[in-house]
């Protein structure tokens, strides 16, 4: 029935494509309070679809009355709680990033292009926000489970399906712990869980990751005099909030790029000397990737004693965001200001937990107060790290599947991104995360003109199909 399948999936990319276009141009962006409708409109959108494949489907809130969240949705086969053999449960979001800034856009950010293969995309693309990020890899699964609702007149074949698509994954998933505690009996049979959101190496070696990093996001005020006040009278005399920020916060960083943080790398779990070998098997063109965001190779710079690919799959990092305070209009003004503000982030690895690295960082930062100033700090959200063992059984199966579909060979990557849900299946059911997505480096994902090229979107409905048809037979 597989060959049936991959067949109506051919023969339906050009109606499929129209789809996700259809999705692309609702403006789904989570973080700005003036685009909730579009919100819910999107989670609609991809709950008729999932009607239309033989899912039962709802919109549910989230939040509270008071605060209310952005809707997720949930839907299942008619045999996802009582029929046999494995539970899969699926994880996307159909929220975006905002599109800023517009200017570079090529075509509007919400009016989808199909472009022609050219010179620094060789191969069609679709050009819109979300594209690539979460959009385009998430309808890569919704159209193999209508073509296999199309051939076999059964949703998802036969096999037990549980969908999630989250509303707030762009920003910092407020109410999806919630939710899941919520919801948790919808889960519970749950045996691994799948998510797009991923990318591949190349255009020619797809991949399977198999961890991602955490996150512990803060926003941090350094507050001096009780209002901005004339350079040329107190400059000297009195703490300038933006040098002593900058100088309080060069010092998170050795002369070896190390976080000096008090018990910053507690509970890291090193890379195992079998990961280090295979992830340097797999020659991965660090200065061709450095040229794609126009630095040289002299940039590859981190923190001392292991190299790039080991410094993005396996180590925390500290990160200044943003940074700002005092005058920042056009021309001269010569003032103290009355505070600076910056927002900091960390990427964390196995086991660091976000909430800890934050009271840390606080307690670091309480510790180098300038004289006569004080802090507001914000810890704003966060997420934990999530790794599955690279002999799992579903990780093998989704091996597989991606092999058989695309008759190339599969590589075992981590990536630097983090993805939160994969941290609270985890902690709170204990479900192991196969991310199996198709993106590229060069997707230009949360930046202007994101793509998702044709191909992938091709790859990734038939590997989702050919999984559906794996673990139908509980081939894992």
């Amino acid at each position: 029935m597989i060959d049936q399948v991959l067949k109506k999936l051919e023969q339906t990319e050009p109606q499929a494509i129209d789809r996700l276009c259809e999705w692309l141009r609702i403006a789904s962006i989570s973080a700005d309070p003036e685009f909730t409708y579009q919100c819910k409109d999107a989670a609609r959108w991809a709950a008729e679809r999932l009607e239309e494949s033989g899912f039962t489907a709802r919109v549910v809130p989230t939040g509270t009355e008071e605060q209310p969240g952005h809707p997720c949705v949930l839907a299942k086969t008619s045999n996802a709680d009582s029929g046999t053999g494995p539970h899969v449960l699926f994880y996307g979001h159909y929220d975006v990033q905002p599109p800023d800034p517009l200017d570079l856009w090529e075509s509007g950010p919400f009016d989808p292009v199909v472009k022609k293969a050219e010179a620094t995309t060789p191969a069609d693309h679709i050009v819109a926000r979300g594209a690539s990020d979460d959009k385009g890899q998430v309808a890569m699964f919704l159209e193999a489970l209508r073509a296999w609702k199309d051939v076999s007149g059964e949703a998802a074949g036969g096999l037990r399906v549980t969908v999630l698509l989250e509303g707030e994954e762009e920003s910092g998933s407020e109410n999806l712990e919630k939710f899941l505690k919520e919801q948790e009996a919808e889960f519970k049979g749950c045996d691994f869980c799948l998510i797009s959101d991923t990318g591949m190496i190349s255009r020619t070696r797809p991949a399977i990751t198999y961890g991602v990093r955490g996150l512990a996001y803060t926003q941090i005020r350094l507050h001096g005099p009780d209002k901005d006040v004339h350079s040329g009278f107190w400059g000297g005399r009195m703490p300038n909030p933006l040098n002593e920020l900058s100088k309080v916060l060069a010092q998170m960083w050795d002369e070896n790029r190390h976080i000096t943080i008090d018990g910053f790398y507690d509970g890291v779990i090193e890379a195992t000397d079998e990961e280090r070998a295979a992830w340097k098997a797999l020659n991965i063109d660090i200065p061709t990737m450095l040229g794609n965001i126009g630095l040289s190779p002299e940039a590859d710079i981190g923190e001392a004693g292991f190299t790039s690919v080991e410094r993005e799959w396996a180590r925390p990092t500290a990160e200044i965001n943003g940074m700002w305070g005092g005058y920042m209009g056009a021309g001269a003004k010569t003032v103290i200001p009355a505070y600076a503000t910056a927002k900091v982030s960390f990427r964390l690895v196995a086991d660091q937990d976000p909430d800890d690295i934050v009271k840390k960082f606080f307690r670091w930062l309480e510790g180098r107060t300038p004289p006569g100033c004080r802090w507001e700090l914000e810890d704003m959200h966060g997420g934990h790290p999530s790794s599955v063992d690279p002999t799992s059984r579903w990780l093998a199966t989704a091996r597989r599947a991606m092999e058989q579909s695309t008759g190339m060979e599969v590589a075992l990557i981590k990536t630097g991104g983090s993805i939160p849900v994969a941290g609270m299946l985890k902690d709170s059911l204990g479900l192991d995360t196969v991310f199996m997505g198709f993106g590229l480096d060069d997707d230009r994902v949360h930046s202007p003109n994101e793509k998702f090229e044709l191909p992938c979107f091709r790859m990734g409905a038939r590997s989702h199909a050919v999984l559906i048809d794996l673990l139908r037979g509980d081939g894992a």
